[in-house]
């Protein structure tokens, strides 16, 4: 019973990351209709450390050691500043869709510095899943008919990547002492704190933003903005950092659909076809460890025998 409820937790955990940060994509989109890159990212992240602030208050969440500020201050400013920056100002040129399929390689990203840093294994079934998943979302940018070519939107949009994927491998490290939940939270106060350089004319545009622009901009900072990075560090919490953001190349799949619906993108059959590669490729990225799992059960039957 405690496995299948653990079973379901992490399950419902990949679910809610899916589908909030695959509707972030296009709801940047959104509120970038009305508001600059900056102040977008600076709303969203006020509205999410606000939520938490209240959650922390309601727990009585403890506050950081000293000690630990200098890196709770870098990987927020990584994780957080970096990533919402760079990800607004890229998507002002780029659609939600082709931004979503950069931002997959994260996960490839992420295996490389954990493999390197942290010593975790990312083996050949594993990279080959990555390669057939970041086949699977490369065609499903070209089923939407846009011109995909390097451009500085595109290259934003990489960085946003890059930073994230530093913040995801480098988090790990703490939630020993602290748990997935309160760190993710420290860093979310950093980033936003970070953000605060941006404050002057917030005010004056959210005055005259549209209605939709500034509900898009309160739902990134509810929704997308927290519940996804807390459900992503249970998961790095559990089985290391390229087995959290592995799932993540199905985001674009999401994205595309979500954008179909609220911006008007009508996906191609390629895009179709794309997602379906995608869910291969996961998996193949899976199999691996489930083939784990089920040695390692086979082995405490033995012995408890």
């Amino acid at each position: 019973m405690e496995v299948n409820a653990r079973k379901l937790i992490i399950i419902g955990a990949h679910i809610s990351i899916l589908l909030l940060w695959a509707s972030a994509f296009p709801a940047i989109r959104a509120g970038l209709q009305s508001y600059s890159p900056e102040h977008l990212a600076l709303l969203r992240l006020l509205i999410g450390s606000a939520a938490l602030a209240v959650f922390a208050l309601v727990t009585r969440m403890r506050l950081p050691d000293v000690r630990d500020l200098p890196a709770i201050f870098i990987l927020g400013f990584l994780g957080f500043t970096v990533y919402h920056t760079a990800l607004n100002i890229g998507e002002q040129t780029v659609s939600a869709g082709p931004a979503s399929l950069i931002v997959s390689l994260t996960p490839i990203f992420s295996a490389a510095l954990a493999a390197l840093f942290l010593g975790e294994r990312f083996g050949g079934v594993r990279w080959l899943g990555s390669a057939i998943s970041f086949a699977g979302v490369a065609i499903i940018s070209i089923g939407t008919g846009d011109r995909f070519e390097i451009q500085t939107g595109i290259l934003f949009v990489l960085l946003a990547s890059v930073s994230e994927s530093v913040y995801f491998v480098f988090q790990t490290k703490y939630f020993n002492k602290y748990g997935f939940l309160e760190f993710t939270t420290f860093t979310i106060w950093a980033g936003t704190i970070f953000m605060m350089i941006y404050l002057p004319g917030l005010g004056g545009e959210i005055l005259k933003a549209s209605t939709e622009s500034t509900l898009s901009v309160v739902y990134l900072g509810l929704f997308p903005t927290v519940i996804p990075y807390i459900a992503l560090a249970f998961l790095a919490s559990k089985g290391g950092a390229s087995e959290a953001t592995s799932s993540l190349y199905l985001t674009p799949a999401l994205a595309f659909v979500i954008a179909w619906i609220w911006l008007g993108e009508t996906p191609a059959f390629l895009s179709i076809a794309g997602g379906v590669i995608a869910l291969i490729g996961v998996l193949v990225i899976h199999k691996k460890e489930k083939v784990k799992i089920i040695d390692r059960e086979l082995e405490r039957n033995k012995v408890s025998k």
